[in-house]
């Protein structure tokens, strides 16, 4: 089985890809946030600076590209492709309303003939992989049908299946019998995502789907960056290698950005799902969100890690 990182906005940079593989290191590939061009230029800032190869040394990285017109796409795939990658991800899923609306992310999904003529002119003139991580549908499950007609159609690297509707987001249960249709009547490999929360939901997703090949795992590796190796070995999740990899990140933070502030709006941003696992997670999850400084911060986390447990049903 291979095993992804999902692409999280504002969370799963080159700084916490870094120090995850640093300290955990269980992915095959990992997925950046979705870049999105726009005519004037291909990345903003902070897209270049994540996806520029001396920022991602040793791990295999796909750049994730959000648009719905295809000249941008080609464009920007021409531009990574000369950055040494050899495969980038079209973004059929994001479920955000200020994307839907623009026709982006899961809302491409609305207009097909659109979408089939996009992926003709990419697939024309772009000689390197394209993978696709979509939903399968935005109201009506019976939509996915009619999409997995348009990706059969073409030589998709990879399929990355998360099934739920965009009118979901990221609530319920996933339609385990529309991505076993899916997995059916693909003519192009398929990887599973979506609520791999714990190892038993893993051993759940592989008894029904044996020749399952890759599996996609976002917020349940952002609670439990131990969570692949878990499921490979059975090593479970220690405070000693969770402390080391917040610490490298917290410090390549700093180096990155300037002014308390910005800082502290990451690293809350990071403790949102890792908290999760320990004894007390509560109160220390309104500290965090309370604290205004670095220096009362910082002994807030000093605090966590020597008085709070990881609690072992939580992971």
């Amino acid at each position: 089985m291979k095993f992804y990182l999902a692409p999280m906005e504002g969370i799963t940079i080159f700084i916490y890809r870094n120090a995850y593989a640093r300290f955990f290191g269980d992915m095959d590939k990992y997925f950046t946030p979705f870049i999105m061009p726009n005519k004037k230029r291909i990345f903003r800032t902070r897209e270049l600076q994540d996806v520029l190869p001396e920022h991602n040394e040793g791990i295999s990285l796909v750049p994730q590209i959000l648009t719905r017109k295809s000249e941008e796409f080609i464009k920007t795939a021409k531009e990574l492709r000369n950055m040494g990658y050899d495969e980038v991800n079209l973004n059929l899923g994001c479920p955000s309303r200020t994307v839907v609306t623009k026709g982006r992310g899961s809302g491409f999904l609305k207009d097909l003939e659109e979408l089939d003529r996009f992926f003709t002119e990419i697939f024309e003139k772009l000689d390197m992989k394209i993978s696709v991580k979509t939903r399968i549908g935005l109201y009506d499950l019976e939509e996915f049908e009619e999409i997995m007609e348009v990706y059969n159609r073409y030589p998709i690297h990879e399929l990355i299946i998360h099934p739920r509707l965009q009118k979901e987001f990221y609530n319920g249960t996933v339609h385990m019998d529309a991505f076993r249709s899916g997995w059916e009547k693909s003519k192009n490999p398929v990887c599973y995502n979506g609520d791999i929360v714990r190892a038993e939901d893993y051993q759940k997703l592989i008894k029904e789907f044996p020749k399952l090949g890759a599996v996609m795992i976002g917020r349940g590796i952002l609670r439990n960056p131990a969570l692949a190796g878990q499921i490979r070995s059975g090593k479970k999740l220690e405070k000693k290698d969770l402390r080391a990899m917040h610490d490298q990140i917290y410090r390549d933070y700093q180096e990155y950005l300037s002014g308390e502030k910005n800082i502290l709006f990451k690293m809350k941003d990071f403790w949102t799902n890792p908290i999760q696992v320990f004894t007390g997670s509560e109160k220390y999850a309104k500290k965090i969100r309370k604290v205004q400084r670095l220096k009362e911060y910082e002994k807030i986390i000093d605090s966590l890690f020597r008085e709070q447990d990881i609690a072992e049903e939580l992971c």
